[in-house]
C-alpha cells in the first residue's frame, strides 16, 4: 500500500474519532451522563448572602431619566457594584402596573433592568448579561420575592438567584433593592448548560383578550397564533422550537402523552411552591401571566417569576376579591383558583387528573411544610434576613413604608407562612377539603386566620404615605 494511501486512511479513521468523541460529549451532556460546564462566576460576586451589596448607579440626568420612567427605555449608564466600575451599560424603569402607579405619583422608587451588554456586545458582570433590581413595591417586608425564589430553589425548581443591594445613584443614598438574575442567557446557560433549549415570559396583550396562547391551550399549528409566548422570548433555541412547543401544547391539551410534552417532576414541583405561596397573580390566577416557560427538546415547565403580590396579597384593594387573611391561608391545594380559572390552566388541571401525578404534587407540598417549614429552616432565612437588611431599611432614603410597618410586614409573612404551612397539612390529611366547593360547605375545619392583618404585608395605599 502506497505510503500517501496510507495517511490518508489514518487521517480519515481519527477524524471519524474525533466526530465520535464530539457526538458522544454532546450528547451526554444532553442527557445528564456528564455535568455541562457552569458559567455562574457572578453567583460568587454579586449572589452571596451573607452581606447587603453595594450598587451605584451614574446617569448624567437622573431627573429626565425618572421623567421619562414610563417609556421604559434604555439610557447609558454607569455601574460600580461593591467597588467594581462597569461603564456604557443600558439602564431603565420596569414594570407594568407597578411603574404606571409609581409614576403617576411622582415617585423615584421603581425597579430597574441593567443590561450589561445593550451598548457593548461583549460586556458582561462576571458572566451575567442582566440584572433586575425590584424595588419591593406593595411588600412592607421586602422579602417577598426573595423568600418565594428560595422555596422555589429549595424545592429544585431553576429559579433566578437573589440578593440584597444597597443602592446610590450619584452617590446619593436611593434605597434598599434586591437584585434578582435576570432569566436570559447567562441563567440558561447557568441552569441547562451550552445545549440549553428555548425560554419564554409569556404575558397577555390586555386583561380583556382570551389570552388563550398564555393559558397554554392549543390553538392550532401556526406560531402566529401564539404571540403571548413568541414574542416574549428571552432566550431562543434552533429554528424548530416553536413548533416543537406547540406539539408540545397539542398534547397537553389532548391530555395525552403527558410525560413526553411536560418535564413532569419539574412542573410539580413549582406547583406546589407556588399554591404553597397562594400567588394569585399567576398562571393559576385570573392574570393567567407572571411565570417562565422553558422547552427542550420539545417537554416544557413552568419556572418562577414575580412574587410582589405573592401570600394572598393580590386581593388588596380589589373589589372582586375578599381582603381577609382566611381564604389564602387555606387557598385549596387541589383547586386554588375558581373551577373557571382551573378550566382555562391545562398545564395545572391535566397533570392534577392524573391520580399518581395528584399524589407526587401532593407530596412535595408535604416535603416543603415538613422539610422546610415545620423544620424552622424558613423561619430561620426569614429572620437572617430580617437582621441583614433592617439597618439598611430604617436608613432607606425612598421607602414606602416606616420602619415599624417593615417589622410588621415580616411579621406577617411570617405568620402567613406558618397558618399556611397548618392547613396545608391539614388538607393533605384530609381534615380540611381540597377544594373550594368543599371548603365553602366546611367552614368549622379551616385555619383560624382572622389575627393576621393582610395589609400589614403591603398595600397600594403605603404608596400615598
Amino acid at each position: 500500500m502506497r505510503r500517501e494511501h496510507v495517511l490518508d486512511v489514518v487521517c480519515l479513521v481519527a477524524l471519524a474519532a474525533g466526530i465520535a468523541l464530539v457526538a458522544g460529549l454532546w450528547l451526554a451532556g444532553r442527557t445528564g451522563v456528564i455535568e455541562p460546564e457552569r458559567h455562574d462566576d457572578y453567583l460568587e460576586w454579586l449572589f452571596t448572602t451573607d452581606r447587603v451589596h453595594a450598587i451605584d448607579i451614574q446617569v448624567d440626568d437622573w431627573d429626565g431619566f425618572v421623567a421619562a420612567a414610563g417609556a421604559e427605555q434604555y439610557v447609558r449608564a454607569a455601574l460600580t457594584i461593591d467597588g467594581e466600575h462597569f461603564a456604557n451599560v443600558g439602564l431603565r424603569a420596569k414594570g407594568n402596573n407597578s411603574l404606571g402607579h409609581v409614576t403617576k405619583r411622582g415617585l423615584s422608587r421603581f425597579s430597574m433592568k441593567v443590561e450589561f451588554d445593550h451598548y457593548d456586545s461583549g460586556l458582561t458582570y462576571h458572566g451575567l448579561d442582566k440584572l433586575s433590581l425590584d424595588a419591593s413595591f406593595q411588600d412592607n417586608s421586602y422579602l417577598k420575592t426573595y423568600v418565594a425564589l428560595g422555596l422555589m430553589r429549595d424545592m429544585g425548581v431553576p429559579a433566578p438567584a437573589s440578593s440584597f443591594a444597597n443602592v446610590t445613584v450619584n452617590g446619593e443614598p436611593h434605597g434598599l433593592y434586591l437584585a434578582v438574575e435576570e432569566p436570559e442567557d447567562a441563567f440558561a446557560r447557568r441552569q441547562w448548560g451550552d445545549a440549553h433549549g428555548a425560554l419564554y415570559k409569556p404575558d397577555y396583550r390586555s386583561l380583556e383578550d382570551e389570552n388563550a396562547d398564555v393559558a397554554l391551550r392549543y390553538i392550532g399549528n401556526d406560531p402566529a397564533l401564539y404571540p403571548g409566548i413568541f414574542d416574549q422570548a428571552l432566550v431562543r433555541s434552533d429554528a424548530g422550537a416553536q413548533e416543537r412547543l406547540i406539539d408540545a401544547l397539542r398534547h397537553l391539551n389532548a391530555g395525552e402523552n403527558l410525560e413526553q410534552a411536560v418535564d413532569v417532576d419539574t412542573t410539580l414541583r413549582y406547583f406546589a411552591a407556588q399554591v404553597f405561596c397562594a400567588n394569585l397573580d399567576s398562571y393559576l390566577g385570573s392574570t393567567g401571566h407572571n411565570y417562565l416557560l422553558y422547552e427542550q427538546d420539545g417537554r416544557i415547565a413552568m419556572l418562577p417569576w414575580d412574587y410582589n403580590l405573592a401570600f394572598g396579597t393580590y386581593a388588596l384593594g380589589r373589589a372582586e376579591l375578599p381582603d381577609e387573611a382566611g381564604p389564602y391561608v387555606n387557598l385549596p391545594i387541589d383547586e386554588p383558583a375558581a373551577s373557571e380559572v382551573i378550566s382555562e390552566r391545562p398545564l395545572f388541571y391535566r397533570l392534577m387528573a392524573d391520580p399518581a401525578y395528584r399524589e407526587r404534587y401532593h407530596g412535595y407540598l408535604s416535603e416543603l411544610v415538613e422539610g422546610i417549614v415545620d423544620s424552622g429552616r424558613l423561619t430561620q432565612t426569614i429572620a437572617q434576613a430580617r437582621e441583614l437588611i433592617a439597618p439598611y431599611v430604617q436608613n432607606d432614603a425612598t421607602a414606602y413604608v416606616t420602619y415599624e410597618e417593615f417589622l410588621e410586614g415580616v411579621s406577617a409573612l411570617e405568620t402567613f407562612c406558618r397558618l399556611r404551612a397548618e392547613s396545608i397539612k391539614g388538607q393533605l390529611a384530609g381534615t380540611i377539603p381540597t377544594t373550594q366547593a368543599g371548603q365553602a360547605a366546611a367552614e368549622e375545619s379551616l385555619v383560624d386566620a382572622s389575627a393576621l392583618d393582610l395589609a400589614d404585608l403591603g398595600e397600594l395605599a403605603d404608596l400615598d404615605g
